[in-house]
């Protein structure tokens, strides 16, 4: 069976890793983080002298202190291409988990790049993001699930969208 090319979208902490585990889990997907796959592939190698990282792990871990930077950065590494990360992940992993740029999801959709987009809506339970790092919305997603009334509820949601897909 062919394995759809699944994009997570929403903003910090709404379950988007929770729902990429499931899946990797459940049906054996595999998802890799736009942070994550940055890092590897350039953004470690730009900020490490910058930053006196002296771990890819330090490098990573401290992220979430340079959201912006890492959000710019992301942004000229797709310059020319805005697809080229999601096309970089999606030539070892089943799912992208993470995108943070309305103009990297409307090149992704004009290029086909993805089966669905999928929204973890946490509204009310975490915080937006700053619009500084993070332009999209859950309009951007084909499908939404709720994340707002815990692990149990989520999962019951989850569960029912895979038996539906998969």
């Amino acid at each position: 069976m062919k394995k759809h090319k699944i994009l997570i979208i929403g903003h910090a902490r709404s379950g988007k890793d929770t729902l990429a585990d499931y899946f990797r889990e459940q049906w054996g997907y595999t998802f890799k983080s736009s942070s994550m796959a940055a890092a590897e592939i350039f953004i470690y190698d730009e900020l490490k002298e910058k930053y006196g990282y002296k771990s890819f792990g330090e490098c990573f871990e401290d992220r979430v202190n340079r959201r912006a930077e890492w959000h710019d950065l992301i942004k000229e590494y797709n310059k020319f291409d805005k697809a080229r990360l999601a096309k970089d992940i999606l030539k070892d992993s089943d799912g992208y988990c993470g995108m943070r740029s309305h103009e990297e999801i409307a090149e992704c959709r004009r290029q086909s790049i993805f089966d669905l987009i999928i929204w973890v809506d946490a509204e009310g339970r975490v915080p937006d993001e700053d619009k500084s790092s993070f332009d999209i919305d859950k309009i951007n997603a084909d499908i939404i699930i709720e994340n707002k009334r815990g692990l149990l509820e989520f999962e019951a949601k989850v569960n029912h969208l895979a038996n539906v897909l998969f």
